[in-house]
């Protein structure tokens, strides 16, 4: 097998979190957009539409964002990882209502919201899913420590 190396800088870079989340989030929200546009150019409707990208969107999600970002395989956070989604498609769909009732093409706005909503999404996800965890079982080996 063909080793290649990889300059210390690359590494020094992925090994900032934010960094590596913007990354996957850039494939994640290709994924989502994708299944997004292509739902409401079979006809969908865009709340449908919306909802049909952020579901398959969560379960490809889940294992990148999970494991390459915040470096876990704790399968036991999917519902908390679900629940944060929920949140922000309530506020995508929200987003897309609102500019609709202006006239902008609901592709156009999911385009501009994909920033807003992914930085959204980072926060919550480090906040309520992954870091929540963390601190509880560090907590738990604290308290295992002085017994």
């Amino acid at each position: 097998m063909i080793s290649i190396p990889i300059p210390s800088f690359v590494r020094r870079l992925w090994s900032i979190p934010f960094l590596r989340f913007l990354i996957v989030g850039a494939v994640n929200t290709l994924f989502g957009y994708s299944v997004f546009a292509v739902s409401i150019l079979a006809g969908l409707n865009y709340v449908l539409a919306a909802f049909v990208s952020t579901v398959l969107g969560i379960l490809f999600n889940f294992k990148t964002t999970g494991v390459i970002v915040f470096e876990s395989h704790d399968n036991g956070l999917i519902l908390r990882f679900f629940a944060v989604y929920g949140v922000t498609y309530v506020i995508s769909v929200f987003v897309l209502k609102v500019f609709k009732t202006m006239g902008v093409n609901v592709l156009v706005t999911a385009a501009f919201a994909t920033l807003p909503m992914a930085f959204l999404s980072f926060v919550l996800m480090k906040r309520f899913v992954f870091y929540a965890r963390k601190g509880l079982a560090a907590k738990k080996r604290e308290g295992e420590e002085e017994t």
